[in-house]
């Protein structure tokens, strides 16, 4: 069974503030860019947009095209105030949901936002949430980085407000 890693807007934010994207690459699985997401991150000028944008096209990752993402773009030509929030979230459901229970992926929805980890997040049973704090901490005791807490202290301390809440529990 193959992993695909799909990262919400919050991590790669995260991650490219503390300078760190290419943490994401670093199990070695697939990594597919939502089409909304993509959008989230890149549609206004922020200190990190240009730098995902640019890392998502050097690293020619997949982009998974979506209907919410359809319907965004054809509604906000007619109504600009169309409302836009967790709509990456809703494409990266939709894009895992198409997985089906009969393929042979196992989807990774990485996420920050806190909304995220106490809601009831549909996923089919070969899909799984984990949390940029969790992700991290994962390559720490793998040994694949030095400190999880290292790099969210480089985020913080380049300007994101990055979530203290954590999932899982402790």
């Amino acid at each position: 069974m193959s992993v695909i890693l799909l990262p919400d807007a919050g991590p790669l934010i995260t991650l490219a503030y503390a300078d760190a994207l290419e943490l994401l690459l670093k199990p070695g699985w697939p990594i597919e860019i939502v089409d909304m997401v993509l959008l989230e991150v890149t549609r206004n000028e922020t200190p990190t947009s240009k730098r995902i944008g640019d890392w998502i096209h050097e690293q020619r990752l997949t982009v998974i095209s979506t209907k919410t993402h359809r319907h965004y773009t054809q509604t906000s030509v007619h109504v600009p105030s169309v409302r836009k929030a967790n709509l990456g979230e809703r494409a990266i459901q939709e894009a895992m949901t198409d997985f089906g229970p009969t393929t042979e992926r196992t989807g990774i929805f990485l996420f920050e936002d806190h909304k995220i980890a106490r809601a009831s997040f549909m996923l089919p049973d070969n899909c799984r949430k984990v949390s940029t704090r969790a992700f991290l901490l994962f390559f720490e005791q793998r040994g694949l980085i030095d400190s999880a807490a290292d790099i969210e202290r480089r985020a913080i301390l380049a300007g994101r407000r990055f979530s203290q809440l954590r999932f899982p529990p402790d």
